[in-house]
């Protein structure tokens, strides 16, 4: 088995850690577009061209399915990444969790991208999912620029302008973008309010890597054994985890059980 992930940058880390998790034994592409990052700035039709393109570094090792682990992606080239690889690669985009969040009640603060909040896209999962809910949509410029490059100084810096951005009494928080889940503790303590309940955070790592298994029609094993493989591409050149990927815990375990291709 083998299952590649797809993104702008270092956000595919926590898919790829979960489903590394689930099956230790499918081997892993990694594809990432350090040339081009941040995604979120480009225009609609350039985010599109360049998620083409690392797709397409990907599909040439043969994967059996491809999670497109980035939010941005998803929105604005999920449509044209489908007319190009499916039916032979099936496809697994990554939307903000709002209908998990919506359910559990509100307020809901949604963290994303200047190119997703505001998206049509995005305003549609509202539309659908969380009409009868108070929701506040975070535009987060410069987050994920900064925990792609694991630049503590701009992650604080990003994070409490966003944290400022988002009302008191929220008690669910989104996290939409990928990116952002590498840092969901340091989220959680800059919006946690010592008078209000303990936060929920909604990532999609999780999510996606079930549902990668299921659209292949294989179960979670998470004690096959672990002898898979790693490939890493970067704007399609193969490579290693960067420095940048082992700041945070998933590009560790992953380096840690997966040994580079």
């Amino acid at each position: 088995m083998k299952i590649a992930l797809m993104d702008s940058g270092i956000g595919l880390l926590p898919a790829a850690a979960a489903v590394r998790r689930l099956r230790p034994d499918a081997d892993l592409v990694l594809s990432w577009d350090p040339d081009g990052m941040p995604w979120g700035p480009r225009t609609p039709e350039d985010i599109t061209r360049r998620a083409v393109a690392v797709a397409e570094a990907a599909a040439a090792h043969g994967p059996d399915v491809l999670i497109v682990a980035c939010n941005t992606a998803s929105v604005h080239a999920l449509t044209v990444m489908r007319a190009r690889f499916e039916p032979d690669l099936p496809l697994i985009g990554t939307v903000p969790a709002i209908k998990p969040a919506a359910a559990g009640g509100g307020p809901v603060a949604i963290w994303a991208t200047p190119a997703t909040t505001g998206s049509a896209y995005q305003r549609d999962l509202i539309r659908r999912f969380a009409q009868d809910v108070a929701v506040t949509e975070v535009p987060c410029p410069g987050l994920a620029d900064a925990v792609h490059h694991a630049d503590d100084a701009a992650i604080d810096a990003a994070v409490a302008a966003a944290a400022a951005r988002t009302p008191a009494d929220v008690t669910t928080l989104v996290l939409g973008c990928t990116n952002y889940e590498l840092v969901a503790e340091r989220i959680r303590a800059a919006v946690q309010r010592p008078d209000r309940p303990p936060l929920v955070l909604h990532g999609s790592a999780d999510a996606v890597a079930a549902q990668a298994l299921r659209r292949i029609g294989a179960e979670p094993a998470p004690r096959a054994g672990a002898d898979a493989t790693l490939t890493v591409l970067l704007s399609g050149r193969g490579s290693v985890l960067p420095p940048t990927a082992l700041a945070y815990d998933e590009g560790r375990f992953l380096q840690a059980v997966s040994p580079v291709h």
